[in-house]
């Protein structure tokens, strides 16, 4: 207690301002600036001055109660008291994801607000909680994309001890807690790393802002705030796993890139702390060697979201063409992701206009996060509109069942599992008015690649956009929204039941489909999933459907007889042999 310290190498002067006092600060050979003094406290309020300049708060503050422009507050990490010390996650190939966002999950929309929802995920059959980014971000409401104070949880959440209450909850419940973390950006409002050091760099640019220096002059020290910034959540949050958003935007040529960095680090601290900790990663790459081991010339990443699942699905489901699904849409595409991993494996993309990807061969499912909605499909849409409001109940329910039964991890988004009827829409509380509108203009140009009008997309600076964003718990209990639910559990539960369902073997999925008929079967050693995607009830003949019993379904009264199943329109069947 008493030490403070901040990097910040081409700086002349640097003076720590805190309760009232302004002291001077040592710089040591690699540019770090140390102050040892008894007024640096648990909760004492500190600035720094650069050069002489205005009060700044610290690049790694662990607490921010006042925002992202106000001091920080010094945190001691063992003024906590945890009671999950026998905790041991559940392995990550075993895991049902749900992502969620702290701020619409609950009527709160806190950390204190989500943990009295878990039992509802707990009933649900959740392995892994996913929280959407929770570093310290422009105003009170935001996605958390836009982070800049990246070692603070966000101060109307519930800040630091209210994450630390939300995780030991998670704990105490049999809850696996997984960080969605950004690295590639720092948001635009309160981001004052580039006055205390070379943390940018205008060799490189990302759709957000500037790109971070992770293999320029300096470099070492800012992959080190990253690197120390992910240990910490692991150490001090008793985090179980990291989502690492946009790792294609993360541009190192360094010989050692970043991530395999991160994973060998992570690694070590695994081994230190006895416990399981995971990497995911979110890439548009479509390249497997972000999840190789580095035996294999891999990062030694655990697992990656896989974006051509999604696509393929969404596609094929709903017939939508804009965008990136304009390279996606029919059932051979759903096909080939089930059973090779990747759509796009260095065939051309006539939505990029080149060839995209290389083969995941050798890779298990456990490896990919496969989803029919997240924070991205649903909030990039221009009224996020959940798949609840684009597909019939039949398709919806098609959809769930292939994301449970895919070899891969399945994940939902809040709220899916009842077809929440609040649409997820993408929504900030900038003060500056020049960036409010800047955000909303971007918004716009966003969207005109999927064919969306100007006029049609909510104001994300409005209040009205977030308060609608928020999940409605009347909702679950009543119809139609209980008979999803009911499925969804009854889908997570056959899940854990068959071991055909959770071994993450692609190798061993194959499938059968007809484009013009419209229907699909998945088969995962004796289990086979039935897929009738059409309007029109159709029969489908097989001399091995005689062997198989109906375990699931989701209309009733289909049966099995004389190698034949008729199959309702847009329904879908689990059967066993």
């Amino acid at each position: 207690m008493g030490k403070r310290k901040v990097w910040a190498p081409q700086a002349r002067l640097m003076e720590i301002e805190i309760q009232g006092r302004r002291l001077a600060m040592d710089k040591d050979a690699q540019g770090w600036w140390h102050v040892d003094t008894p007024l640096a406290e648990h909760g004492a309020d500190y600035t720094f001055a650069v050069d002489g300049g205005e009060p700044l708060p610290d690049p790694r503050s662990l607490w921010q109660p006042g925002g992202v422009d106000g001091p920080s507050r010094v945190l001691e990490h063992n003024e906590f008291s945890w009671s999950d010390t026998t905790w041991r996650p559940p392995p990550l190939s075993s895991a049902v994801i749900y992502e969620l966002h702290i701020g619409t999950f609950s009527p709160e929309g806190t950390f204190d607000g989500a943990s009295r929802r878990l039992d509802h995920l707990l009933t649900l059959g959740i392995s892994h909680v996913e929280l959407m980014p929770v570093a310290e971000f422009s105003g009170n409401r935001g996605w958390g994309y836009d982070g800049v104070d990246l070692y603070a949880p966000h101060h109307a959440y519930g800040g630091p001890e209210g994450l630390k209450r939300l995780v030991d909850a998670c704990h105490s419940k049999g809850l696996a807690v997984i960080l969605d973390v950004v690295y590639n950006h720092l948001g635009p409002a309160g981001n004052y790393l580039g006055r205390f050091g070379p943390y940018f760099t205008d060799r490189y640019v990302t759709p957000w802002g500037e790109a971070v220096n992770l293999d320029g002059p300096h470099s070492d020290q800012v992959r080190r705030f990253f690197i120390d910034n992910a240990l910490m959540w692991f150490r001090d949050y008793h985090m179980d796993g990291l989502r690492i958003d946009a790792v294609h935007a993360i541009i190192d040529t360094s010989a050692i890139h970043f991530l395999e960095q991160l994973a060998s680090e992570v690694k070590d601290l695994e081994s230190h702390l006895g416990r399981h900790l995971a990497l995911i990663a979110e890439s548009d790459l479509n390249d497997p060697r972000l999840i190789r081991s580095p035996k294999e010339s891999g990062y030694g990443i655990h697992a990656q979201w896989n974006e051509d699942f999604h696509h393929a699905l969404h596609a094929a489901l709903t017939k939508e063409q804009g965008g990136y699904y304009k390279d996606f849409g029919t059932l051979a595409d759903l096909a080939k992701v089930l059973t090779r991993g990747l759509v796009y494996d260095g065939r051309y993309s006539a939505y990029r206009r080149r060839r995209h990807g290389r083969p995941a061969t050798g890779l298990s499912g456990h490896q990919f996060v496969g989803c029919l909605q997240n924070h991205d499909q649903v909030g990039n849409r221009a009224l996020g509109e959940r798949t609840s409001v684009l597909l019939s109940p039949g398709r919806l329910q098609i959809g769930a069942a292939l994301v449970m039964t895919a070899p891969f991890l399945p994940m939902l988004f809040q709220g899916e599992e009842w077809a929440a009827s609040s649409p997820f829409l993408y929504f900030t509380d900038h003060s500056d008015p020049e960036l409010a509108g800047a955000v909303k203009q971007g918004r716009r140009e966003e969207f005109a690649a999927f064919g969306w009008q100007a006029d049609q997309i909510p104001d994300p600076q409005n209040e009205a956009t977030f308060l609608r964003s928020r999940l409605d718990w009347n909702e679950p209990e009543r119809q139609p929204h209980k008979k999803i639910l009911d499925w969804h559990r009854s889908l997570i539960r056959l899940r854990r039941q068959r071991a055909e369902l959770s071994n993450g073997r692609i190798e061993q999925t194959s499938v059968d489909f007809d484009e013009t008929g419209q229907w699909l079967i998945m088969k995962r050693e004796s289990l086979w999933v039935a897929c009738n995607f059409a309007a029109r009830s159709q029969r489908i003949r097989c001399s091995e459907l005689e062997k198989k019993e109906i375990l699931l379904s989701s209309e009733r009264g289909i049966k099995v007889e004389n190698n034949e199943i008729l199959l309702p329109k847009e329904t879908v069947v689990i059967l066993a042999g």
